[in-house]
């Protein structure tokens, strides 16, 4: 077996090394065909800077490192062209000094690389400089790569003056490759995030976008044929539904795709699962927004977005959907047309992702992260058993818990969706099958989990003591006729009616039927 290249983004270094390389050329030979300037955005750890790395080997005319490939018996190997090869992913940028030093540090290793001589003056006009003096050096059109185009502003996302002030610096840089359209053969820029051409890419307007191309859908990431072709030896003892659904998922419209990340840790840890690319970034940037939009959790299962809000964003005007789908948290579950209007339904991509981003939620939510595994083993427990007396203590216990201070500089306590959205975070670290505001022909359900041969259909409600309306959840899930979606010989159909109180801060009333 071949060694696995984790964390390796140098395709020299796989081939020559002996590790593990799924042939992604075939999407060398059809980019070079078919334009120039290109533009992919994909979530963190998947693959980009190992594709541009092997864009730079076949444009250098590195025909010995593709033995074996497609692109070996697919490229003019006679052709070669200097690369210049930029990435903005080393540390962590913080402000215009640490940035001004990156383009210096980037110039001066262009400078170095080529043999060139640089007038002493703005970092864009070097670099303006660097591409022109390479086409009357080699003569011969030059190629660009840009990786982790965007990470200098991402690394501020939460302050949006100094972001603004990266994007506006990076604008300027990257309008010289525009202007130098004359000495270009090819343009290849990545990143995590698509920000909008008027804020970003005004200057550089003539990129073709192929995020959501069906043609390079799996340019980045394993398909399940790659798993099941590539590391054939290492699956022998493993459950092939269960990597798919816990690791599998990710869609741009076309095939969905792994992580290669995940999929690579897992096998190095002997198949075992485990949350391996949530771990390797925080969200809280994402948490700071969900925090400021009292975001309503579980709306998390039915998102629904325009193809303008999910293609882009900028700092003035951050869309919280629109990050989660970019960032990977979210993933596309179907497209459809509305009138003249794209619009697409977003979703978890797996297991992973439901469970550590309900995981890292419910820390905020309930500020108890000690108590947080006992909980959820409980809650399991009482669902599993189907005894939902066990689960009503279960919740109260858990509400109990979230400390008072939690409450003391806001009134969350008195809105409904705090309440569900506490709950569903829960529910969704239990792996279970979970549907948020689940439509029947008569009305929609708050909430509907399943596990094994049993359903609970729950309703909410926020309440005053003095409300006489205490017990309308129960009521209203048997007026509407809720369970009749559910209702089958093999099927254990709870339902169960939760009412909150706002002065107690936890379950006031909780009643149940079996069905």
């Amino acid at each position: 077996m071949k060694k696995l290249p984790i964390g390796i983004s140098t395709f020299k270094d796989i081939i020559e090394e002996g590790y593990l390389y799924v042939d992604k050329t075939l999407f060398v030979k059809r980019l070079a065909n078919k334009g120039r300037y290109y533009f992919l955005s994909r979530p963190r750890r998947f693959g980009k800077s190992l594709f541009l790395d092997t864009l730079k080997s076949a444009f250098e005319g590195r025909k010995e490192l593709f033995n074996g490939l497609f692109l070996q018996n697919n490229w003019n190997w006679e052709e070669k062209y200097p690369v210049l090869k930029i990435s903005f992913g080393a540390g962590v940028l913080r402000n215009q000094k640490e940035l001004d030093e990156t383009f210096e540090g980037m110039i001066l290793r262009l400078k170095d690389k080529f043999n060139l001589e640089l007038s002493d003056i703005s970092y864009k006009e070097n670099f303006r400089e660097i591409i022109e003096k390479l086409y009357q050096k080699f003569n011969q059109k030059i190629v660009i790569l840009v990786d982790e185009y965007d990470k200098p502003i991402l690394d501020n996302i939460t302050d949006p003056d100094t972001a603004a002030l990266m994007r506006d610096n990076l604008k300027n840089f990257y309008s010289v490759i525009k202007d130098s359209d004359a000495f270009i053969k090819f343009v290849f820029i990545t990143g995590v995030s698509k920000f909008s051409k008027v804020s970003l890419f005004s200057g550089l307007n003539n990129l073709e976008d192929i995020t959501l191309n069906k043609n390079y859908s799996i340019i980045c990431g394993y398909t399940q044929d790659d798993l099941e072709r590539e590391f054939k030896d290492r699956l022998k003892n493993a459950d092939l539904n269960e990597i798919r659904n816990w690791y599998n998922g990710y869609n741009w419209l076309g095939e969905p795709v792994y992580n290669p990340f995940d999929i690579l840790l897992f096998f190095s840890n002997h198949c075992e699962f485990r949350n391996y690319w949530f771990e390797t970034g925080s969200p809280s940037f994402l948490i700071k927004l969900f925090k400021e939009n009292n975001y309503f959790i579980p709306d998390l299962e039915k998102v629904e977005v325009t193809e303008s809000l999910l293609g882009s964003f900028d700092v003035d005007f951050i869309e919280l959907e629109t990050l989660l789908f970019q960032t990977g948290y979210l993933t596309i579950k179907r497209q459809k047309r509305v009138g003249p209007r794209l619009k697409y339904e977003l979703k978890y991509p797996n297991i992973e992702v439901q469970y550590s981003l309900n995981d890292y939620i419910i820390d905020y939510l309930t500020l108890d992260p000690v108590g947080k595994s006992k909980h959820q083993d409980a809650l399991y427990y009482a669902l599993e058993a189907g005894d939902p007396e066990r689960l009503h203590e279960s919740l109260k216990r858990l509400f109990a818990s979230i400390p008072y201070n939690n409450f003391s500089k806001n009134r969350i306590y008195e809105y409904e969706g705090y309440y569900a959205s506490v709950i569903y975070s829960y529910f969704a670290t239990l792996g279970l099958e979970l549907i948020a505001e689940d439509v029947t022909n008569k009305g929609r359900i708050d909430l509907t989990l399943k596990l094994n041969d049993k359903v609970y259909i729950i309703e909410f409600k926020v309440s005053d003591e003095a409300s006489k309306d205490r017990c309308l959840p129960l009521k209203q899930i048997k007026e509407m006729a809720y369970s009749e979606k559910y209702t089958d010989k093999q099927t254990s159909v709870y339902l169960i009616g939760i009412t909150f109180s706002k002065k107690d801060r936890n379950i006031s009333s909780f009643e149940w039927k079996k069905v």
